[in-house]
């Protein structure tokens, strides 16, 4: 009978006390579902979607925040290269006005060394005359001394030949300077001599 009972059985579909149990199944876990798992989905779901929508938010206001700050230090940017193009101008301007301070005077320290070296030499120059003179003149009384057979050693005689032989002696040096041109020297004899 079994064999008779299980060929009117269809096997494509259940028995009904199988459909009923799973329907209830089915209703209780649907009202579950309904009743605490979709509220808990939809509440992270709209919490996953403000958190997303506050990120892009919050990346919008810092993007707005960067700019301004790239805008900003493009500024001081700018007026940092504006700043350190004056200073360089500044810079530049005083080393020039230096370097024409120290020319002026280097310019000035020359002109006192060779104003004073033109002292020195003259006043070199009038010593050296000075001995020359004194110099020559004793050699001038000495060479009359032996020429004339007497000494000359009385000092106003000499004192005056000297003087009258240097003069002598400047105007012939003047004369011939002047006359041939190269300034030489021509030989003097005394006028005590002659």
């Amino acid at each position: 009978m079994n064999i008779l009972a299980a060929e009117a059985h269809n096997p494509l579909l259940p028995p009904v006390g199988e459909i009923v149990v799973g329907l209830i199944t089915f209703g209780i876990l649907l009202f579950v579902l309904i009743k605490f798992v979709f509220p808990q989905l939809e509440k992270t779901f709209v919490a996953r979607r403000e958190a997303i929508e506050g990120g892009i938010e919050r990346a919008e206001a810092m993007q707005a925040e960067a700019k301004a700050a790239l805008e900003h230090y493009r500024a001081q940017l700018a007026e940092a290269q504006a700043e350190a193009a004056k200073i360089r101008d500044d810079a530049r301007a005083e080393g020039q006005q230096i370097i024409e301070e120290l020319r002026a005077q280097a310019q000035a320290e020359s002109a006192r060394i060779v104003a004073r070296g033109e002292e020195q030499l003259t006043a070199s120059r009038q010593q050296v005359l000075n001995e020359l003179r004194g110099q020559i003149g004793t050699l001038a009384v000495d060479l009359a001394g032996r020429v004339v057979g007497e000494s000359l050693a009385d000092d106003a005689r000499r004192s005056g030949t000297v003087d009258r032989f240097l003069s002598e002696l400047d105007g012939m040096s003047a004369t011939t300077g002047s006359a041939d041109g190269r300034g030489g020297s021509t030989a003097y004899v005394p006028q005590d001599a002659r």
